[in-house]
């Protein structure tokens, strides 16, 4: 049985357009208090930390939609890699989720080599998706399997990143790797 540390943290990211405050716990029952101008940016939001497990309490404002939709991808992206802490997690999951004519296919790698491929329909949630990746320091494939409504096919997106995002970051006894764990240390 593994002993459950607390996984979370609190993160702050403010710039001359946004400001955006994230608490975040991991292992929680996807509990979301969203205070997000964008309605459909507060729905992905919650849809994301719901799949996940994650409790998540978020306030954001912006001048620009462009910016505040960057802006929370980029604070919750490092939320989520510093709750998650340097402990052995599962690592790698993925997850396959039907909204309505939609199927998305979502896989997660948490291997500290940001990475993405997205199959989105709209750009600006594509944007959000790589901010959120880059910062996760993750590798992210999402396949559109099927589907013509945009709306199904980003939230369906939202709701597999969640689930994979979960199973991934499960606490496991042993590191996942061939390498076994990265240290960094100083240079010569």
């Amino acid at each position: 049985m593994i002993a459950l540390a607390a996984r979370e943290t609190e993160v702050v990211r403010e710039t001359r357009e946004t400001r955006v405050e994230v608490r975040l716990r991991l292992d929680g029952s996807g509990d979301t208090k969203a205070a997000i101008p964008d309605e459909f940016l507060r729905h992905m939001v919650e849809t994301l930390s719901r799949y996940s497990g994650a409790d998540l309490d978020i306030s954001a404002r912006g001048d620009l939609n462009h910016h505040l939709i960057e802006d929370v991808a980029i604070t919750l992206g490092r939320a989520y890699r510093q709750a998650m802490g340097e402990g052995a997690v599962k690592r790698i999951a993925s997850a396959t989720v039907p909204m309505d004519e939609a199927l998305v296919q979502v896989t997660v790698d948490l291997i500290d080599r940001p990475y993405a491929h997205l199959e989105v329909p709209d750009i600006m949630y594509e944007h959000f998706l790589r901010s959120f990746t880059m910062e996760l320091r993750a590798t992210v494939h999402t396949v559109v399997l099927r589907g013509k409504d945009g709306h199904h096919i980003v939230e369906a997106t939202f709701k597999a990143l969640g689930l994979a995002l979960r199973e991934a970051m499960e606490q496991n006894p042993s590191v996942v790797s061939t390498k076994s764990s990265v240290v960094w240390g100083k240079g010569s």
